[in-house]
């Protein structure tokens, strides 16, 4: 005999209303914040630049009929397309993304806040350029700052103590659930329009972390990101035009996602969403690698230079240990055949063996030019990875957040060289050293597809925090424009 199921309408589900609450009315009034805000804007701007310079990459971008321009419509940086706001947060979301180059946030789930940037930027410079065209005031960068805040910090938050890793989910569902939250905020809608929105986010399927992960690993994961952000908007959108939501999509028993995708978990939650995420981001400035090998490939240059002293090369290493924390090990560690850049960049292996062999790590060096040199492959042989228990501990302090390596080099005169780094040059503790480093990766970057005047523009607003944030969006936008 069937038990009676209540077809009574729930209240939304606490972890909804809380995230759209903090979306809509939230007031960010962190100085620290909005300034990590402006340098992450730049530097997620840079990597998609440099993308643009990979055809994998471009042959993805556009609008989807050859030839379309949409009156109004969003101008994607590094290109003469203009495009409606979910395909252009689709193309800005892949570019920005595509060389893994753009922050990172590590905890029991790990992902790249940044990602959220294809659709905050996609929707804001559409609307700017509706409210100019309509006589209205266009939205600002301060806007833009303040969107990407409150994405970082529903991304961070969530990420903080649910690990989507572990049940098989790929982290883009939370650039998607962010991206939906503050794309409703700067849409105008209403607070159910919102609530209805994030619901729906939620009750998509979500992406397998298949291609990310042996003997799968692909390019989807370079535009993942890019699709999830997308969503959003289209997402948003459906909520204003009044589509209707699903209020208990998490908890309702058997077809909720709990049950469903989450081995039957509510979310727990470390602390309430405030600014904090934005403000202790990791920053990718020295190397384009998983962020978890950061600190490796940092030894590895060091170690590079030791060997370079003692007149040795990699011919004469015997043995390389890499002491790690767990979630380096559950996501890079990896032995046997290379087949393409995404699966190159994803192996720790590989990339200390770049830096020990040539003295760097560039996107370019995930190639299959340099990939097949055969003394990647025979270093990769000799490297044998184990977790250090300190290690795994600190990267999971909240006042710590270290992401350690130490790489110990046996050589065959039987000689050791070891180095360990705890904080990469983009953690926060190392901001000082870092920022003046990542305006310079910025500097490159516009220098790859624009002439000095252009440049010079596009610096002396973006980094003068007061001038960027009283721009108009369409007319910030402009500058990167060719």
């Amino acid at each position: 005999m069937s038990s009676h199921i209540s077809n009574e309408r729930p209240a939304f589900d606490r972890v909804i209303t809380d995230i759209a609450d903090y979306a809509l009315g939230y007031e960010v009034k962190s100085d620290l914040a909005y300034e990590t805000a402006a340098y992450c804007l730049i530097d997620t701007l840079g990597c998609g630049l440099e993308a643009l310079e990979y055809p994998a990459c471009t042959k993805l971008l556009g609008p989807i009929v050859p030839g379309t321009v949409v009156p109004h419509g969003t101008r994607v940086p590094g290109t003469n397309f203009q495009l409606d706001p979910v395909q252009a947060a689709f193309n800005i979301g892949a570019m920005i993304r595509w060389l893994d180059y753009n922050d990172t946030w590590l905890a029991a789930e790990w992902g790249h806040p940044s990602d959220n940037l294809g659709g905050i930027l996609a929707v804001a410079d559409w609307l700017s350029r509706v409210d100019a065209a309509e006589g209205r005031p266009a939205l600002t960068m301060r806007q833009v700052l303040t969107a990407m805040i409150k994405a970082h910090e529903i991304q961070g938050c969530i990420a903080l103590e649910n690990s989507f890793n572990k049940v098989g989910l790929d982290h883009v569902v939370l650039v998607k659930v962010a991206s939906t939250a503050v794309v409703c905020g700067l849409l105008g809608l209403t607070r159910e329009q919102t609530l209805n929105a994030i619901s729906l986010a939620w009750v998509d399927g979500q992406s397998l972390r298949t291609y990310r992960h042996a003997p799968n690993t692909g390019s989807r994961k370079s535009w993942a990101a890019g699709d999830a952000t997308s969503r959003a908007v289209r997402l948003a959108l459906m909520a204003k035009s009044g589509e209707m939501g699903y209020p208990a999509v998490l908890s309702t028993r058997t077809w909720g996602f709990y049950d469903v995708s989450f081995n039957g978990q509510e979310f727990k939650f470390q602390r309430p969403y405030g600014s904090y995420v934005m403000e202790n981001v990791l920053f990718k400035i020295s190397f384009p690698a998983e962020f978890h090998s950061q600190t490796a490939v940092e030894a590895a240059m060091t170690l590079r230079g030791q060997l370079d002293a003692k007149g040795k090369t990699t011919d004469d290493i015997r043995k390389i240990t890499i002491r790690t924390h767990e979630a380096c090990l559950r996501i890079i560690d990896k032995k046997g055949p290379l087949s393409n850049p995404a699966d190159r960049d994803h192996c720790i292996q590989y990339m200390i063996a770049i830096p020990l062999i040539f003295g760097r790590l560039t996107a370019g060096d995930y190639e299959d030019k340099v990939a097949g040199d055969p003394r990647i492959d025979a270093l990769r042989a000799k490297v044998e990875c184990v977790e250090e228990p300190q290690f795994t501990r600190d990267y999971h302090d909240p006042e710590k957040r270290s992401i350690a390596n130490g790489l110990r080099v046996e050589l065959n005169d039987g000689s050791v060289l070891e180095e360990t780094v705890e904080y990469p040059i983009g953690h926060k503790r190392r901001r000082k050293d870092g920022m003046p480093l990542l305006v310079e990766k910025f500097k490159r970057n516009l220098a790859r597809g624009f002439a000095s005047e252009q440049q010079e523009r596009i610096l002396d607003v973006s980094l003068d925090l007061a001038k960027l944030e009283r721009m108009a969006v369409s007319e910030y936008v402009d500058m990167y424009v060719v």
